[in-house]
């Protein structure tokens, strides 16, 4: 299915051969403006990285440099791998905006090319006029609307008894107003696989990128959302649409409390007359080229997972929040400042914990799943390394598989000269 957001006459031109012509064309006049940038770090995304790594284990590369005891050589394994580091890490790239491949006239292109030529000084100040003066107002108005409806009709809703018409009127208004917030920011959305939507009594668990995924997903479907009670406007919304659906939100001090979190979504879970849970397992925004490491306790509250990958078009609008550059109202205003908000949505197979498989093993195997169906690189990091230092157990690991490495290669080195080893 496909969801056109409120383009109008700019919605044809932005998925035409005009806008893909208007692309190929400010690029290339871009390389030639230039003459000091090289035309190789546009055509190259910055996934494929700066550094040719080499991905022999630790293990194999140092074995083959020799067989016993510590050698200084050993070294150079471990400089190389930390100036790799230093230089490009494949953790904090995926904190930063994805590179373009070309240039899609919002920003001057990643690689920061600033005043170039005449005409395309023109042509990027008619898309600031169009972007500014036209596109906000209107997807301000629809902001507006649709959060206010939102308000409103949950807080009516909310009044009734529990009943059948209760959670047919609570759909509705989620559903409707959803529609209203995806159309405020042009979004055009592509949902795959429909037959494998979540069902309710399940957990819907998908990639992060930014705050408007939820938005994403309850435009196609209704979800019980997980979360911290937040205070101001959000604050207002959470009290409003508790009272219709049955949502999940947790003060701070509970949050700190794993054992009572993971009771209420059990006791969730087991009702399966409520809307699906809605889980980001990252517990963070990843800028929509990689996956992370799943957090377990999602995996550990028992119940059907249902994965759901989503991939966002950086062509026509940056979806991914950087929340330690921008806060909120300033990530708003870039996401409806941009041309489109333009995604895939791949509904998967439901997938559920096999006998003697553990929560890490369960998270791991639908983190793969949700890789490959989006595209992305699955990467075993844990999310909070964007704010929090890398915990000491990561170093003492590979010191550890260092020094037992050492001790396997010197026993068999002693043993094959026919002498004793300690």
């Amino acid at each position: 299915g496909v969801d056109l957001g409120f383009l109008g006459p700019w919605a044809c031109l932005s998925t035409g051969w005009w806008w893909s012509s208007c692309l190929v064309w400010a690029t290339i006049r871009m390389e030639k403006g230039n003459k000091k940038a090289q035309p190789q770090l546009l055509k190259t995304p910055v996934a494929n990285g700066i550094i040719e790594r080499d991905e022999t284990t630790m293990e194999k590369e140092i074995a083959g440099l020799h067989r016993v005891d510590f050698e200084f050589s050993d070294i150079f394994y471990f400089c190389r791998k930390g100036f790799e580091a230093i230089v490009e890490d494949e953790v904090t790239q995926r904190f930063s905006s994805e590179e373009l491949v070309s240039w899609n006239l919002l920003t001057r292109t990643n690689v920061n090319f600033h005043y170039v030529s005449l005409r395309l000084t023109v042509v990027w100040v008619v898309g600031v006029v169009v972007r500014y003066c036209f596109l906000l107002p209107l997807r301000f108005t629809l902001a507006a609307i649709g959060i206010t409806s939102m308000i409103v009709g949950t807080t009516v809703v909310g009044q009734l008894p529990n009943s059948s018409v209760k959670s047919y009127l609570s759909e509705l208004v989620h559903l409707t107003c959803s529609r209203i917030l995806v159309r405020a920011l042009s979004g055009t959305i592509h949902y795959h696989n429909k037959e494998n939507k979540p069902q309710k009594g399940g957990i819907c668990v998908a990639n992060h990128t930014s705050p408007i995924d939820a938005i994403i997903l309850t435009n196609d479907g209704c979800y019980a959302m997980v979360g911290q009670v937040h205070g101001g406007l959000m604050g207002v919304i959470q009290r409003a649409t508790v009272k219709a659906c049955p949502h999940v939100w947790f003060e701070r001090s509970e949050v700190k409390d794993r054992h009572l979190v993971t009771k209420r979504l059990r006791e969730h879970v087991a009702d399966k007359s409520k809307l699906p849970i809605l889980i980001f397992p990252e517990g963070t925004c990843i800028n929509n080229t990689s996956v992370m490491m799943f957090k377990k306790g999602s995996f550990e509250i028992g119940g059907t997972i249902y994965p759901v990958a989503i991939k966002y078009d950086p062509q026509f609008g940056d979806a991914f929040w950087n929340s330690s550059k921008y806060n909120i109202v300033s990530y708003l205003l870039r996401i409806m400042t941009s041309w489109a908000i333009v995604c895939n949505v791949w509904y998967m197979p439901p997938m559920v914990r096999k006998e003697g498989e553990d929560a890490v093993q369960f998270a791991n195997r639908v983190r793969s799943a949700i890789a490959q169906q989006g595209g992305l690189t699955e990467l075993p990091w844990d999310g909070g390394l964007k704010r929090a230092k890398v915990k000491d157990t990561f170093r003492e690991e590979q010191q550890k598989n260092y020094s037992k490495m050492l001790v396997r290669n010197g026993s068999i080195g002693n043993l094959s000269t026919g002498t004793e080893s300690d």
